[in-house]
């Protein structure tokens, strides 16, 4: 896959419009003549369009979400181009804009989604040097590794649904640190790490959040890397296991990742999900409940990751569900701390109309036009997380026991659902 990316010119995000173009998988085309086409034709185009949006094609006429900008870039993109395109996604990160009008600039990207098809790292990176520790971090499932952007991932970025401008600031970080990196800036000076740690109560999607900001990144990325890679570690299961293994284990598992990084062209996501074990691993350690291997092991780790922050083409997230729990020496080098917290009210309903939506658009629904404010005022009050919220219309389906119920209906089961939790 080659990098493509295409903008009419330098301008604010105020009027900024990021347009994702989706080609098909077997689409043989140049990504930057797809991009720099839809480009052109959306400068044709003076009708005002809906942000966000999905446009999907068929090649001769659009399907889906019919539009007349699905309609206008098919007429105006040749024909063995618009038969290579899957859909176009627009987008802007300030969340100031609901239409695109004659000052909005548009910057394209076009990709390919790799399959849905994690591998693990061991046999990514598999030699005989490091045959024998190798083969336990094998044992252990040390870590994973999926080829972004893939079709595992795709579309949870727009599921993540936040009051605050969480997945904008995410976005703006990222592009200040690749700034700095293209100017040379020395860390020693200004401090950056590449680090971010996402922490919050459970079930308020920061593993997602941080597995959908590293697919977006593969898509923005792509005029500077060819294409990019999620390596996902469980902090809780690396440390709750190989303490008498001092940190050799540790130092294992980064060579393998270092390996991965070698290569300039790829950008890398490395991900510590519940990294608050390091946290217990040190307390334990210190306590005199675990053997003081345990501190050797959190200080490889820790070692290893200021080795890693060096590159320019790795970003390191970590998250946690346990705030008060989290190491001091691993928050003092994060760049960015941000709490995930449970859906504000008006998050709840925009959650559950995403929900109902996607029941009603596949015929198993009657929309008779109740509002959520009333559920959604219940959910608050419930302090629902966003998992459960997701499982809700389910639950609640399951509960009508009817083949075609109303939104009413779906609501009111939705009601007794939470009442019973």
């Amino acid at each position: 896959m080659s990098p493509s990316n295409s903008s009419a010119k330098t301008t604010t995000n105020m009027d900024l419009c990021h347009v994702e173009v989706q080609l098909t998988p077997e689409a043989d085309v140049d990504f930057t003549e797809a991009a720099d086409a839809v480009c052109r034709g959306l400068g044709m185009f003076q009708v005002a369009v809906e942000i966000p949006s999905v446009h999907k094609f068929t090649g001769t006429s659009s399907g889906g979400n019919t539009s007349q900008l699905s309609t206008h870039l098919l007429q105006h993109l040749n024909n063995e181009l618009r038969t290579q395109i899957e859909l176009v996604r627009f987008t802007d990160d300030t969340h100031t804009l609901t239409h695109t009008n004659p000052h909005t600039h548009f910057q394209a990207h076009a990709y390919q989604l790799y399959s849905d098809t994690a591998l693990d790292l061991h046999h990514l990176t598999e030699d005989d040097e490091h045959e024998h520790d190798n083969d336990q971090l094998s044992t252990e499932k040390a870590a994973s590794v999926l080829d972004l952007p893939s079709t595992a991932t795709d579309g949870l970025w727009d599921t993540l649904v936040y009051d605050e401008a969480i997945k904008h600031n995410l976005l703006q970080y990222i592009n200040t640190t690749l700034r700095f990196s293209a100017h040379d800036i020395d860390p020693r000076v200004i401090a950056w790490n590449r680090i971010v740690l996402l922490h919050g109560p459970p079930g308020t999607g920061k593993t997602s959040l941080a597995q959908a900001l590293a697919h977006k990144l593969s898509i923005r990325l792509n005029t500077l890397y060819v294409s990019g890679r999620l390596v996902e570690i469980n902090a809780h299961s690396l440390f709750s296991k190989w303490f008498s293994e001092s940190g050799k284990l540790v130092h294992a598992l980064f060579e393998m990742i270092n390996r991965l990084c070698d290569d300039d062209a790829v950008f890398v996501t490395l991900l510590i999900d519940e990294v608050e074990s390091l946290t217990g691993a040190r307390q334990a350690a210190v306590n005199g409940n675990e053997p003081s291997d345990a501190i050797r092991v959190v200080n490889a780790l820790l070692t290893q990751i200021d080795k890693l922050k060096q590159r320019k083409n790795v970003l390191i997230i970590a998250t946690s569900n346990i705030t008060a729990a989290i190491d001091d020496a691993f928050v003092d080098r994060a760049d960015i701390q941000q709490y995930i917290g449970n859906p504000s009210t008006k998050a709840i309903e925009v959650i559950l109309g995403s929900c109902l939506a996607e029941l009603f658009e596949k015929n198993l629904l009657i929309d008779d036009n109740t509002s959520l404010n009333t559920i959604a005022v219940l959910c608050k009050k419930k302090d629902v997380s966003g998992r459960f919220l997701r499982k809700l219309p389910l639950l609640a389906f399951a509960h009508t026991k009817t083949e075609l119920p109303t939104k009413k209906l779906i609501i009111d089961a939705m009601k007794t659902c939470i009442e019973n939790k």
